[in-house]
């Protein structure tokens, strides 16, 4: 299995016709953002892959969390459109520590697609390096009829209606300040899950904006889960952070875990769901 991939790795392969790139850069603050940041510059033959566009269905308020997973036969149609077979390489990267690039890693593992792996360091590694960026964009590929439907998911999802917190670990990705509910620039409601724990997406990072070694991940997370028994599963606001535990605890050695995609946004959108304050 296929988690993290370096800067020169990737630049080896830029003109292999068994790779694809993508620029996942996003931002919550500015949807556009991300966009616009790929048409400046982008790792050369990049496609470009949005949070909003390509990797959530449509947020309904009240109803699903900010970024709900779109439907799977949907998704599978428009990897088959990228040109993407269960044979090629595909390496993600984006500007937030892998935060969106992680979504999309996640995903493709979603629906059966080992062959995947996110850009350590990001595009401040790919630039800090010295490698060559493009602003010309890529030749639409030819459409791949890959049969993922067959293929086994290498992941694992859970709704919330199967959440419990007596049978399960729950491992909030959002920052401490978030968790206790004393902030929430996002969402509707402050809080957590009751009984969920904090493990900060960030602190996955060092100073610089690589993952941290694996033993100190592992010793992040056994901190976190301890000796507990039952299946862990990962949350945040709105289901993309969570990825970037699953890549983490993925990267350190420890099993998979279970993702509630809809995650806290989605939590709230019914009152009968308990919400806990503090520590």
């Amino acid at each position: 299995m296929q988690t993290l991939i370096t800067a020169a790795e990737v630049e080896k392969h830029l003109t292999d016709s068994g790779w694809r790139v993508f620029d996942c850069r996003f931002s919550l603050a500015d949807a556009a953002a991300g966009r616009r940041a790929y048409l400046e510059s982008h790792i050369p033959g990049a496609f470009h892959s949005d949070l909003d566009e390509h990797l959530s269905a449509p947020h309904v308020p009240g109803v699903t969390g900010r970024h709900p997973l779109p439907g799977k036969a949907e998704w599978i149609a428009r990897v088959q459109s990228w040109g993407i077979s269960p044979d090629v390489q595909v390496a993600l990267y984006d500007d937030s520590g892998g935060a969106f690039a992680a979504r999309m890693w996640w995903m493709l593992r979603w629906i059966g697609h080992d062959r995947v792996a996110v850009l350590d360091g990001g595009w401040r590694a790919w630039k800090e390096s010295g490698l060559p960026v493009s602003t010309s964009l890529p030749e639409p590929p030819y459409p791949s009829r890959a049969d993922y439907s067959r293929r086994p998911s290498l992941t694992r999802l859970i709704g919330a209606g199967d959440i419990d917190a007596g049978r399960q670990l729950l491992l909030d990705a959002r920052e401490p300040a978030r968790f206790r509910g004393e902030v929430e620039p996002l969402d509707t409601a402050a809080g957590h899950i009751p009984g969920a724990k904090c493990s900060p997406s960030g602190a996955n990072l060092d100073a610089a904006g690589f993952f941290k070694p694996k033993a100190a991940l592992l010793e992040k997370f056994l901190a976190a889960t301890g000796e507990a028994a039952g299946d862990v599963v990962c949350y945040c606001g709105s289901g993309v952070t969570a990825a970037h535990n699953i890549l983490a605890m993925r990267h350190a050695g420890l099993a998979e875990p279970l993702l509630y995609a809809g995650s806290w946004s989605e939590w709230i959108t019914d009152p009968a769901r308990e919400i806990a304050i503090g520590e």
